[in-house]
């Protein structure tokens, strides 16, 4: 008998993925975590019924959040990630070897735990690499209290639902604002604005009551339908954003990353807004 993974997060549309053989079913403190592998998507994390990741397309989701903030900045010594339990998006920003120091802030150990063990093609690694500094917390009680401060900060954070829901709201940002060193950038989940548009929106406000620069930018990621997905920006210098791709160019090529997804073409092409996602954010 076929089994089948049913997400609900949307009211008006389910997604289901064939579930060929079932790995692990599990509560950990916080959330239900269940991995299937599917011949399409490879192995798949959700948490309480939402997908996560899929080994076959989450090089989409980090390579653009990890990427495109750190090549717009130019000079990122210090990363500061909430969330991204999977390593992930460590295991991105680790590529540049000019990053000298990651604090990655996760509030599930069980997640980080689960990963280690079930999913090496997301993480390779990235958890031994001694650049690497985890703090199992609250995000938001990390921003609100620590001293250091940060060239970027990642919010690779799940929906606004649980333990999330905090991470969307104006409070957190102004904490996450304090802990960016001058001329920092912020980067954040932000959904697929077709079926989203209040995560998005919401997020925007908040952003431009705080920083001089603030919109988001875009990206296809497979498993997350209905449209592009959303990646929120935030920065107090707006020509970060405006780089000649000659410049992303050149600096992609001194990084000397591989990726699938992103190029610099891609980066600036990505900060193009159709209209009704520019009347969304207003």
């Amino acid at each position: 008998m076929e089994r089948w993974s049913e997400e609900v997060l949307h009211d008006d549309l389910h997604t289901r993925i064939k579930i060929d053989r079932l790995l692990f079913d599990s509560k950990t403190e916080h959330q239900r975590l269940v991995l299937f592998e599917s011949d399409t998507f490879g192995r798949v994390l959700t948490l309480d019924g939402v997908v996560q990741t899929t080994e076959s397309d989450e090089f989409i989701y980090h390579e653009m959040m990890a990427h495109v903030p750190i090549l717009a900045h130019g000079r990122a010594r210090r990363v500061l990630i909430i969330g991204g339990g999977d390593g992930g998006m460590a295991e991105e920003v680790l590529k540049h070897g000019a990053i000298e120091h990651v604090t990655m802030v996760e509030i599930d150990a069980g997640v980080v735990e689960f990963s280690r063990k079930y999913l090496p093609n997301i993480c390779k690694g990235a958890f031994d690499d001694a650049r690497l500094h985890l703090v199992i917390s609250d995000g938001a009680k990390f921003v609100a209290e620590t001293d250091e401060r940060f060239d970027i900060v990642i919010i690779d954070s799940t929906d606004p639902i649980g333990p999330a829901e905090i991470l969307f709201t104006e409070p957190f940002y102004a904490n996450v604002r304090r802990c960016l060193a001058e001329g920092g950038v912020i980067a954040t989940q932000n959904g697929v604005p077709f079926l989203q548009s209040d995560e998005l929106s919401s997020t925007l406000a908040a952003f431009r009551k705080l920083f001089r620069d603030a919109t988001c930018y875009l990206a296809t990621v497979p498993t997350y339908v209905g449209g592009p997905m959303a990646f929120g920006w935030a920065s107090d210098d707006a020509s970060l954003r405006r780089l000649p791709e000659g410049e992303l160019e050149r600096r992609f090529a001194a990084a000397g990353i591989e990726t699938r997804y992103y190029t610099p073409a891609v980066h600036r092409a990505a900060f193009a807004l159709p209209p009704y996602i520019e009347d969304m954010i207003g």
